[in-house]
């Protein structure tokens, strides 16, 4: 009589730490979106604040799951798990998505206390993208495509039916087809974060938006679409990418937050929220449909890129130009569900621009359509890293 999990059966299972570092991913995100909105709401925070609180257990979490998998197998030689890890250093055996997120919560952790010096040495920060908070996005982003990776390879490593009994794996792989999405629009919530000083609802009518979308998005979502075996993993992605956005500034929003520095030229007494997310899922609704009708025909990768990088752009412009101009300037997006009056501790709120487009951001039709041509080009270039990359993830297995 067997008293013990085969093999096969072991390999079957969901180890824990994968739970864990999507667990890990999520507090990250809410945790970077609370500090956005803590800033922009109280301006004054610590190395202890809440949402550096939040970002911390995320990290630590991740780091401490993944880290412990890794020595498990290092010292475990019975393990079956150890047949299908990755060796480095020579010394430690582990997943490459375990040893990714090791890296990146290290790096965030790092990052706490330089982020803390730079406050207390330049004072506020002005932008997202300072060295400290550069350090800590390269961080969270590690952390983040650790838990991606890790999912992913379990995924494919489920479907190679000569390693695992076949009906063993079938519900496991179910639910890593959907953690998987989940995980990877997580990351695009990073991605669209990082970039959203130059993609706001304020920019919608200005070439140099687009360009920055097409350099920056398809290659990650066609890279997603190639990688899954879901029918719509491009739209899924996206959605979870629109609720982790969205939640944290639709509840946040309800709870008191006084200023605690100044200039206060705006006296709010509520959270901030941060801006409406970008409609991303239309294009991917599309991407998921190209990819169906021809992932698999005889159109070679180049002409595969130059479709979806076009529709990809003929999709988002005129999405995102009426869309972010009702966010904008209509009153009817002045609201907690768009978000749009929304308006940081330190703004003036009479400044004539903030529900009409700055001239800066406006542009003579050549100019645009100019601009258009240069997103075109980038978003085909995008495209084609993007179906090299799934290529690289489709057969990622350890």
């Amino acid at each position: 009589m067997q008293t013990s999990l085969s093999p096969s059966s072991q390999l079957a299972k969901i180890p824990t730490y994968i739970y864990a570092v999507v667990f890990s991913s999520l507090c990250i995100v809410w945790g970077l979106l609370w500090d956005i909105m803590w800033h922009m709401s109280i301006g004054r925070d610590g190395l202890f604040a809440p949402p550096h609180l939040l970002m911390y257990v995320g990290a630590v979490v991740a780091g401490l799951f993944s880290g412990f998998k890794i020595l498990q197998l290092t010292f475990a030689r019975t393990n079956p798990e150890r047949s299908v890890s990755v060796r480095f250093w020579g010394v430690f055996y582990g997943s490459l998505g375990a040893m990714y997120c090791v890296w990146g919560a290290l790096t965030m952790l790092t990052s706490a206390p330089f982020d803390d010096w730079w406050h207390n040495t330049y004072g506020l920060d002005v932008q997202i993208l300072t060295p400290p908070h550069t350090v800590l996005l390269i961080g969270m982003m590690t952390v983040q495509f650790g838990a991606m990776i890790g999912v992913l390879a379990l995924q494919n490593r489920f479907s190679q039916t000569g390693l695992i009994d076949p009906s063993r794996a079938e519900r496991p792989t179910r639910r890593l087809k959907i953690m998987f999405t989940v995980a990877a629009g997580l990351l695009l919530s990073i991605l669209y974060t990082m970039l959203a000083e130059k993609m706001g609802s304020w920019a919608s009518h200005h070439s140099s938006s687009y360009i920055a979308m097409s350099i920056a998005f398809p290659f990650y979502l066609l890279a997603v679409g190639r990688a899954s075996s879901l029918r719509y993993p491009i739209t899924i992605t996206a959605a979870a990418y629109m609720l982790t956005m969205l939640i944290p500034s639709w509840i946040l929003p309800l709870f008191p937050a006084t200023p605690r520095l100044g200039p206060v030229l705006n006296p709010i007494t509520h959270y901030q929220p941060f801006v409406f997310p970008l409609l991303l899922i239309v294009p991917g609704f599309v991407l998921d449909k190209l990819l169906h009708r021809f992932d698999h025909s005889p159109l070679n990768d180049w002409w595969l890129a130059a479709l979806t990088g076009t529709a990809f752009v003929l999709m988002i412009i005129p999405v995102q130009w009426y869309f972010g101009g009702f966010l904008h300037t209509s009153p009817n997006a002045q609201n907690w569900f768009f978000l749009g009056s929304s308006m940081s501790y330190d703004t003036d709120p009479n400044w004539p621009y903030h529900h009409k487009f700055h001239p800066y951001w406006l542009e003579p039709l050549p100019d645009f359509l100019k601009g258009t041509g240069i997103a075109l080009a980038c978003a085909i270039l995008s495209a084609r890293v993007g179906l090299l990359w799934g290529n690289w993830m489709k057969r990622v297995q350890r």
